[in-house]
């Protein structure tokens, strides 16, 4: 049996023998290539979405993870150089297509996990079309609570870091960064973080930020604060994320 969890670093016979053993559940994180304010990479959510998706599947047990998907949703971001984005219509395209492949192989349960905030919507609008592509011979799932989720980076930081609470905003914000400092510590500008739009994450805030864009909201690209980050507060960020996704997807 193979020692990795990573779908694409296994030999095909060590998939087929997964299959059998009952190893079916396959999970996909949902990523982006974009803006992470003046301090962080554009590459944060794909490579978070590595992170969370191998935590899930770690926690959820007989499960494999699937390639993330690295450029989603980002519209709301296309005023910041660099940023790539997918249409709506690509994404859920590409999502189908994972999910055919994946069941005709005889996994029986596909769990798309974002790791961006912009894919939240698109995942909850395209369940119903991706669970009829698969046929009822599979179970397609998907975390797509946004504000529920800035709850749980909230809980990680008032376990960690109560007196930084008020710096979690939601993008490249403390948690955030926090993460990156456990995952690529290399590609964080420390000396470069600073403060962005302070505002409680709630659905106000989410309806504007893609109804007007990102830039409107925040200049330098930074929902919350991103000073004070720490790899303490990032493994506890990445422990409350992964176990309540997986609170939900078993609910």
């Amino acid at each position: 049996m193979s020692k990795t969890l990573l779908l694409e670093e296994m030999t095909w016979p060590e998939v087929e023998a997964a299959i059998t053993h009952r190893t079916t559940t396959v999970v996909v994180a949902v990523g982006a290539v974009e803006q992470h304010g003046p301090h962080l990479p554009l590459l944060v959510d794909a490579v978070r979405g590595d992170r969370l998706a191998v935590e899930v599947a770690g926690r959820l047990g007989g499960a494999l993870v699937a390639p993330t998907i690295r450029v989603g949703c980002s519209e709301h971001h296309m005023g910041f150089s660099g940023t790539l984005t997918l249409r709506r219509s690509t994404l859920e395209a590409i999502c189908i297509d994972y999910a055919v492949s994946l069941a005709r192989h005889g996994f029986t349960r596909i769990c798309f996990v974002p790791s961006h905030g912009g894919n939240f919507g698109p995942l909850a609008e395209m369940l119903p079309d991706l669970r009829a592509a698969v046929g009822p011979n599979c179970t397609v799932d998907a975390y797509t609570d946004l504000v529920g989720f800035m709850a749980l980076w909230e809980a990680a930081l008032s376990e960690t870091a109560p007196e930084l609470l008020d710096r979690v905003g939601g993008h490249a914000d403390i948690a955030e960064t926090s993460e990156m400092m456990c995952i690529r510590p290399d590609l964080v500008r420390n000396d470069r973080a600073v403060q962005g739009h302070l505002q409680t994450f709630d659905e106000e805030l989410r309806d504007r930020i893609f109804s007007e864009g990102f830039r409107s909201v925040t200049p330098n690209g930074i929902l919350g604060d991103a000073r004070g980050a720490t790899e303490q507060i990032g493994r506890a960020c990445i422990a409350h994320a992964a176990s309540g996704i997986v609170a939900a997807l078993e609910s």
